[in-house]
């Protein structure tokens, strides 16, 4: 193995995260803690790195990908892809976007694509596919089978009882990979 792809292939797990031993996970990716990581899941850092913040949860065959097209030049500066927090990403969808804000969810089989932006709060819906370069504004939901859009009234709540109840309940059942980040102690400023 060359010494630039060891270098590039770090995976850092903050202490309170759940990752299952059967998730895919290649290249520099840092999972925040309480995020949730399901078997069969897919994290890949081709082009750079992944940062995932916290409290997300990453449902099986669902696939978070930093990558190039292949017909890109090689870039001058490494892309990073960085995920928010109390995002969910249902089972085989797939995000490729370089910026995800907090509290959105991708239901099964949505696709976001590079050049999306999804800011905060926002829901794709099921086998909803969103390709073109834009943001997509706070609280919209993208649905049906013509990706038509709308703006919810309310902002989406934090899954957060599924969260807790699937962060107790999965070491029960899968073997698990070990966090390799030390808690930050609060007031650090780190």
């Amino acid at each position: 193995m060359s010494s630039y792809t060891s270098r590039n292939m770090t995976l850092k797990i903050s202490a309170g995260a759940v990752v299952c031993d059967e998730s895919i996970l290649k290249g520099d990716i840092t999972i925040g803690p309480k995020t949730l990581i399901h078997p069969r899941a897919s994290i890949i850092a081709e082009a750079g790195p992944i940062i995932i913040g916290e409290g997300n949860i990453i449902e099986e065959m669902a696939t978070i990908i930093n990558r190039l097209p292949p017909d890109a030049p090689k870039p001058t500066t490494v892309p990073v892809q960085i995920v928010g927090s109390y995002n969910v990403f249902e089972a085989d969808s797939t995000c490729e976007s370089f910026k995800v804000g907090d509290n959105n969810i991708l239901e099964s089989k949505a696709f976001v694509g590079r050049d999306v932006e999804l800011t905060n709060g926002c829901v794709i819906g099921a086998s909803c596919s969103v390709t073109e370069p834009e943001a997509i504004p706070e609280n919209t939901i993208i649905y049906g089978s013509e990706c038509q859009r709308r703006e919810m009234y309310d902002k989406p709540y934090p899954q957060i009882g599924q969260l807790d109840f699937l962060l107790k309940f999965l070491p029960n059942y899968h073997h698990l990979r070990k966090p390799n980040m030390k808690p930050m102690k609060k007031g650090s400023g780190i």
